[in-house]
């Protein structure tokens, strides 16, 4: 399709709206949506007002310019009548003196009124859409050096090009919203790009996948074996099985098997297994893959594991740590810390504050109850005491770094090390200086200044993080690494946590005696049960602190809603209760969840809180949200939990705009209409956002109909969120085939490998590669039982300790 028919596609005119721009009400230069209005010149719309409410995504119009819009008027429920544009162009001027007037304006530098003449009398009153489909032709005007034709070029695609290509990309079926997302990233390439090799698409643009970039290029006279086709489809496998999976490689046979059955489902067409495999290699040369041991990685997640280990390496071949202190000194201290805080430490206990301090890096772990919290506050005090240092961030200087660095995966986590400690503690993200665009300010050339870094929740990093934070350590730093290598894996690939456990080079202590269960938490009793693969045979008997209400997944409403109701009468508050459930959807899902508990906690019958609409839910002043996205300009990121604490109205600021403003632990964040997206209800949420967080009641749903997500880790992780009573509800059989199932799929990751290589070279260890014989868990059919079996109880009764 030349540029000319892109240009032409005007005259197929829909709807539209003629007008001159008379204010812009709101832009935003993320994603360019802008909310303006113009004065009407002419419009095939049954519409005669003098004015007009444009809203769509659009670049900073010039004010005074004239502008055809074309889509829908829309009438909405609370601004009225709004004109949503799905393609528009600049009206250009269409005789000789407004072309001459138009090219020698301010928008042109350097093209004066002599020069402007001579381009129209060369090329005629339609000079300018000549121009960006052949800009060759202005070689052929007198006196117009080549340096002055290029800016002329330049400024013309600048403001002509985002049309030419939003007409194209809505020609080809994408809407306007993704439409800009393509143009932001090619620009005035945009029509080049998806005309050649609309593939590219797959790789450099987030959400669009092999589909639908097979669907234009299919458009496009490009399908079967074309080399561009085929390495778009590795690409997209590659990358999709690491994202959904966790997987840091994929062995080259699979791959090579799954890419084949993208493209012969995608189009059909046969294609041989030589072609793929050809391609694979090209995407090898140009280091768009990895290709080591017939394992295929992307660069990324490579140099990730790669680096990780490097760092690892050069931090444990430090030997000033060797016999540190005498062991005399640590024991007389370590007395006088257990006197001072009233505390007995455990031998274990003991081993891991020593290893702790005379190691360069140790990693603890250990399962709920077992003490974590107790040996981290021992690490952070011996070793104040013995390098006599202070712990109070006000006793150093302004240039003198504090020495104690405290981080975990979520701001919740940080908090409670912080409550925990004493000291201060800080995401990961925001330690590292995550500045959400240009990536992380801290690295190997600008690295940490501390002595001491202590990381909890060790097993949500994933390997790009993991790898971001080592090569952000300084010299001669302490490293102690604490998790529950039993809790979910990362969201992203990899299982740290784990690789590191199991390659048995890293200095680790793993604490196993149980010290809550002594105060008869069977919480954590059933929680090392679980870690098993274990249950009680009673697991539904009543407990002083947890209980188990047999329903179906149509009565888990009815069942949470009896719980959280009793429990509000007690004195528990949104943030005390916490429902937690594998699945969004259904009657027992997340959605569904979070509707029922907003409206326990957070009605609003008569409309005396604010509150706004956004797709089908409603979010209100007091209402209980979670952040889903990192927002490092407001100190706010994926996971943290806040409360709705104000909401303004268009018609109530000086942005025109509806605005959200949530409060997490004080820090507060301003959310517009197009930001919403970015934030969720937190009454109800998945268990791996919970991760990091504790809560004195947790409400977990567990029916057959989760049966795709139930597993052990899901399950361990979600009762250990729980610090004082614990309520499970639903099928006793699909917790038992929950416990009974270990992950359907290990993560393939070589971290361990590489560890084991690089720490004991004498001793490689190969990976092996095995043919793929993972048969699915088939769901079995079970009976379900109809009876909710409560009649004279109360859900809340079974909380309170007999």
């Amino acid at each position: 399709m030349e540029g000319q028919e892109t240009l032409d596609l005007f005259n197929d005119q829909g709807k539209f709206i003629k007008g001159k721009h008379l204010v812009t009400i709101f832009h935003n230069e993320s994603n360019l949506y802008t909310v303006m209005r113009i004065r009407l010149e002419e419009t095939n719309l049954d519409y005669d007002d003098k004015e007009a409410v444009i809203t769509g995504y659009l670049p900073k119009v010039h004010e005074g310019e004239t502008y055809i819009f074309y889509g829908e008027m829309k009438d909405h429920p609370k601004f009225g009548l709004q004109f949503q544009v799905e393609h528009f162009r600049k009206e250009l001027p269409q005789t000789k003196q407004g072309v001459v007037a138009y090219l020698s304006s301010d928008l042109f530098k350097g093209i004066g009124k002599k020069t402007a003449e001579s381009i129209v009398d060369t090329l005629g009153e339609n000079a300018i859409t000549k121009i960006l489909n052949q800009p060759s032709l202005l070689d052929n005007i007198p006196k117009l050096p080549p340096e002055k034709a290029k800016i002329l070029y330049d400024a013309l695609m600048e403001h002509q090009g985002l049309e030419q290509a939003m007409i194209a990309l809505n020609q080809y079926g994408f809407g306007p919203q993704l439409a800009m997302k393509i143009y932001q990233v090619y620009k005035d390439q945009t029509v080049q790009i998806i005309q050649s090799n609309p593939y590219k698409l797959v790789e450099d643009v987030e959400g669009i996948g092999f589909t639908r970039a097979d669907d234009l290029g299919s458009q496009l006279g490009i399908s079967g074996n074309h080399p561009d086709r085929i390495k778009a489809a590795c690409l997209y496998t590659l990358e999709n099985e690491c994202m959904q999976k966790g997987h840091v490689y994929i062995h080259a046979k699979n791959l090579l098997e799954l890419v084949k059955v993208l493209l012969e489902e995608s189009q059909s067409a046969l294609i041989e297994f030589k072609d793929i495999s050809n391609e694979m290699i090209k995407l090898q040369e140009e280091g768009k893959v990895v290709i080591e041991e017939r394992l295929i990685y992307l660069p990324s997640l490579y140099y990730a594991e790669k680096g990780l280990v490097t760092k690892i390496k050069r931090l444990l071949d430090q030997d000033q740590y060797d016999d540190q202190f005498p062991e005399s000194e640590f024991l007389l201290a370590l007395g006088n810390l257990e006197e001072r805080l009233k505390v007995h430490y455990a031998p274990t206990q003991k081993d891991a504050i020593q290893k702790a301090l005379m190691s360069p890096m140790l990693i603890l772990t250990g399962g709920p109850g077992t003490g974590k919290t107790t040996v981290i506050k021992g690490i952070v005090e011996l070793y104040a005491d013995l390098h006599g240092c202070s712990l109070d961030p006000k006793d150093y200087k302004e240039d003198e770094p504090f020495p104690f660095l405290l981080a975990a995966p979520t701001g919740r986590a940080a908090k409670r090390m912080t409550e925990s400690t004493g000291l201060p503690a800080v995401t990961i993200h925001r330690l590292l200086g995550w500045n959400g665009t240009e990536g992380f300010n801290k690295d190997e050339d600008n690295p940490l200044d501390g002595k001491i870094i202590i990381v909890d929740e060790t097993s949500m990093l994933d390997v790009w993080l993991a790898n971001q934070l080592f090569k952000s350590l300084p010299e001669n730093i302490q490293v102690i690494l604490v998790g529950d290598e039993d809790q979910l894996p990362s969201v992203g690939p990899g299982q740290v946590l784990k690789d590191l456990l199991q390659s048995e080079r890293i200095p680790s202590v793993r604490l196993t005696d149980i010290y809550r269960q002594a105060e008869g938490s069977s919480i954590i009793e059933l929680a090392h049960d679980i870690k098993k693969g274990m249950l009680p045979n009673e697991v539904s008997a009543q407990q002083g602190d947890r209980s188990f209400i047999k329903c179906t997944a149509n009565q888990i409403a009815d069942v949470v809603e009896k719980v959280v109701v009793n429990a509000k009468k007690k004195g528990y508050t949104k943030k005390d209760i916490q429902v937690l459930a594998p699945m969004y959807r259904g009657p027992a899902g997340i959605d569904k969840l979070n509707g029922l508990m907003q409206e326990i906690f957070n009605p609003n019958p008569d409309r005396s809180r604010k509150e706004i609409s956004f797709g089908d839910v409603k979010y209100r002043t007091g209402d209980k949200v979670l952040q889903l996205v990192n927002q490092p300009e407001n100190n706010v990121y994926n996971g943290d939990m806040g409360e709705i604490v104000s909401i303004f109205y268009a018609k109530e600021n000086t942005e025109k705009e509806d605005m959200i403003v949530v409060s997490f632990d004080g820090i507060e964040a301003t959310y517009t209409r197009q930001d919403l997206n970015q934030i969720t209800h937190a009454y109800c949420c998945s268990v791996h956002k919970s991760q990091g967080s504790e809560f004195p009641i947790v409400i977990l749903p567990v029916v057959k109909s989760y049966y795709r997500m139930l597993n052990r880790n899901l399950i361990y992780t979600a009762i250990t969120r729980s610090k004082k009573f614990l309520i499970l509800c639903g099928e006793e059989d699909a917790l038992r085939m929950g416990v009974a199932r270990a992950e359907e799929q290990a993560r393939l990751t070589s971290l361990k490998i590489k560890l084991q290589e690089t720490l004991n070279p004498t001793n490689k260890v190969k990976i092996v590669i095995e043919e793929d014989d993972h048969i699915p868990y088939e769901e079995k059919i079970m009976d379900v039982d109809p009876m909710i079996g409560m009649e004279n109880i109360t859900p809340y009764d079974f909380m309170l300790n007999k």
